[in-house]
């Protein structure tokens, strides 16, 4: 018998209401299963009757499991390989920061030692992006909501999570519906993580951006752009051809006049690609009339999959003064965390077999 997550906010809570169970029941069995992983229904304490048979019966407190997680030599990134009930696998990674020390170059900042959570929401990716070693997997499924929701259970009996990055496995807007439902389980009791620290990165699905605003406000949007023209978004994001750039940034202004929110745009730096002056003021004149942190990335190797290089750092440098001086765009380059276990950008996947550095967290950018 295939069981649900509890975490499965809608399948729960219908099911509760066709058992004539108060509903208002389901945050405080989420806050137990969280804090007690290895409990039993019947030890949750003052419940109806009819909640404990019906949970033995349909759901689990985790319908996955932490496989095994990885630590950077630095100990401040962890990838978790989490096992799902079908038996497939995604990643997600921990990153610790602790602003009070001023790391990386920062000043040092109010709030102390907290951490984000990068999360997965499809197993592999239909987008097919040459630079993302997910992306060599082919698109495998979705994840149901409670599955993405226990990416945070799991990473939260590790580490205090304060920030969440959609930006694992997965086009997140493709797995649309399951991603809106977990983000208001997050965004709820028991978890109440604030909307401001949680950030959704797209490539760029136009309908979807189109209504992202209406059912999740108050959210960051995050647009992997990696080029001004179409033609060089087509050849590194064969997806592009679905979404003509000014398509895209037509939605984008009305996203962005509807929500009154900045905008995150990732470039990932491609030697000799889309790094080059000219690049640089293409992509200034594209997104000087917006409200944007453009947040620019060193490319991570992926192994033998590589057919690129890696940005040099003056390249990197002298685009980044491009767009801050010319521009006056705000731009920072992504500190990189987890190379070491090919926990950085763009190197999750799940094998068949088995410095400059402005940018210190996502939530620094809100700021």
């Amino acid at each position: 018998m295939t069981f649900r997550s509890v975490f499965d906010a809608g399948f729960i809570r219908t099911e509760f209401e066709n058992a004539g169970i108060n509903t208002q029941f389901i945050p405080s069995i989420w806050k137990y299963v969280i804090q007690n992983p290895n409990s039993e229904w019947r030890q949750i304490p003052s419940l109806p009757s009819a909640a404990y048979s019906l949970l033995s019966s349909k759901f689990k407190p985790c319908i996955s499991v932490v496989e095994s997680a990885f630590d950077s030599t630095d100990h401040l990134t962890t990838k978790l390989l989490i096992k799902l009930q079908n038996g497939a696998s995604v990643e997600a990674v921990i990153m610790r920061y602790d602003s009070s020390l001023g790391k990386y170059g920062g000043k040092p900042r109010s709030g102390g030692p907290r951490s984000t959570l990068c999360i997965s929401s499809q197993v592999g990716c239909k987008m097919g992006c040459t630079f993302c070693a997910t992306g060599t997997m082919g698109f495998k499924s979705n994840l149901s909501s409670g599955e993405i929701v226990e990416q945070l259970v799991h990473a939260s009996r590790l580490s205090p999570i304060r920030n969440i990055v959609f930006m694992g496995m997965g086009e997140p807007l493709n797995n649309y519906t399951s991603l809106v439902e977990a983000i208001r389980v997050m965004t709820a009791c028991p978890f109440q993580i604030s909307p401001k620290k949680i950030t959704v990165s797209t490539v760029g699905i136009i309908h979807a951006i189109n209504k992202f605003h209406g059912d999740l406000p108050n959210l960051n949007l995050a647009v992997s752009l990696h080029a001004p023209l179409q033609e060089i978004r087509c050849k590194i994001m064969p997806a592009a051809r679905a979404f003509p750039l000014e398509k895209l940034m037509n939605s984008l202004a009305e996203y962005q006049k509807k929500s009154q929110q900045k905008i995150f745009i990732e470039y990932i730096m491609l030697d000799g690609v889309n790094d080059e002056e000219q690049h640089a003021h293409k992509l200034g004149e594209l997104l000087e009339t917006f409200e944007v942190v453009v947040n620019l990335i060193p490319f991570n190797p992926i192994g033998t999959l590589s057919q690129f290089g890696t940005s040099g750092d003056e390249k990197v440098t002298k685009f980044q003064n491009i767009l801050r001086n010319t521009y006056n765009i705000r731009t920072t380059v992504r500190k990189q965390m987890g190379q070491d276990i090919s926990g950085a950008c763009g190197q999750l996947v799940i094998s068949e077999t088995k410095k400059s550095s402005s940018l210190i967290d996502i939530e620094d950018l809100s700021r």
